[in-house]
């Protein structure tokens, strides 16, 4: 009798892998002949058309319904399922639901943005944050921060905005192709600058403001080249990142620090998102120098206690603490640039 070379054995399960075991009357089994002739595989009709459309079906599934290990949870931190085109642009995550098997918790794109605050859906309960935070919730700030409140930056040293972006990027070398995620980012004033840069896989415009988000995307509808581009909004606490742990290669935070409410927090949080080698770039107002004479500093201390404004050593210290590594700054007056790497 003869036998089936050892390598034509296991044909049936590559061929159909969702029936490894079928029996000899199933109408789905193929038909082998095995002779002088050259090999001949011989499937019914019936068969075929039904494997097709099996196929099919799955195809149109795996289109449809993507497990994403980017947008997590924010209860849990488990990834979430992400319904509908895949993608990063605008137009696919408005048109994507997510949601979060464990948590049973549903997030979507209602808005301009993606909602993935712990607070998001809910109708009955309100929360205020610190006055400094809900600022920049006004419609009004929203509008004014790239229209004159920005620019007011350089009194304090800050050097501009297309200077502050040369100096992420070259910070930010190590992230190269990766996914960034600016977070507070206003009215997504560097947002924009790196996304149209081209660095980037992907730009992740994040922020607590419903309105700057709003705003963001107002001067995203304006440029036809952001439009096309891979940059999503998406509304979130900086204190509880939406994103699986290791996930994230550049995270920036432009003259954001000051705002938050626990900056240690934060950095964190931002450390836990960072893969090994992620680069987080900061910048923020600093509360004084090492240059500051010692007789002004505790004037400072009492005029800037409406805000987080913190020292250059504080800053590396949190940094530090918060697992990060490879400290790096350049300050000018009140304003300092910092890096920092996850090992």
């Amino acid at each position: 009798m003869a036998i089936a070379p050892p390598y034509l054995r296991p044909l049936h399960k590559s061929l159909f892998p969702k029936y490894p075991s079928l029996s000899h009357d199933s109408p789905f089994r193929p038909s082998l002949h095995f002779s002088s002739r050259p090999f001949r595989l011989t499937v019914r009709a019936s068969s075929a058309v039904a494997l097709e459309q099996d196929l099919r079906t799955q195809a149109t599934q795996q289109n449809q319904t993507v497990e994403t290990e980017l947008f997590s949870c924010p209860v849990c931190y488990e990834p979430l399922i992400r319904k509908g085109p895949p993608g990063l642009n605008l137009d696919a995550i408005y048109r994507s639901g997510f949601k979060c098997k464990k948590c049973n918790k549903s997030y979507s794109s209602k808005d301009v943005f993606l909602d993935l605050t712990v607070t998001a859906g809910l109708r009955n309960y309100t929360e205020v944050k610190p006055v400094r935070t809900e600022l920049f919730r006004s419609p009004l700030v929203s509008f004014l921060y790239e229209r004159g409140w920005r620019q007011n930056f350089n009194l304090s040293g800050f050097p501009g905005a297309d200077e502050e972006f040369r100096m992420a990027q070259e910070y930010f070398k190590p992230a190269e192709g990766g996914t960034l995620v600016d977070v507070s980012c206003g009215s997504g004033l560097f947002s924009r600058k790196f996304a149209k840069s081209g660095t980037y896989s992907g730009v992740i415009a994040l922020d607590f403001s419903e309105n700057m988000l709003r705003q963001c995307n107002d001067f995203i509808k304006q440029d036809a080249s952001l439009l096309a581009s891979n940059i999503a909004l998406v509304r979130a606490d900086v204190s509880r990142l939406p994103f699986s742990s290791g996930s994230i290669d550049a995270v920036h935070a432009g003259a954001a620090l000051h705002c938050w409410p626990s900056p240690s927090n934060a950095i964190a949080e931002i450390s836990r998102i960072l893969r090994s080698g992620g680069v987080f770039v900061g910048s923020t107002f600093l509360r004084y120098t090492s240059s500051t004479p010692w007789i002004i500093r505790p004037f400072r201390e009492r005029v800037m206690q409406s805000y987080n404004y913190l020292t250059e050593e504080e800053i590396e210290e949190v940094c530090t603490n918060s697992g990060l590594t490879n400290f790096s700054k350049k300050v000018q007056r009140s304003f300092i640039m910092f890096s920092a790497q996850k090992p």
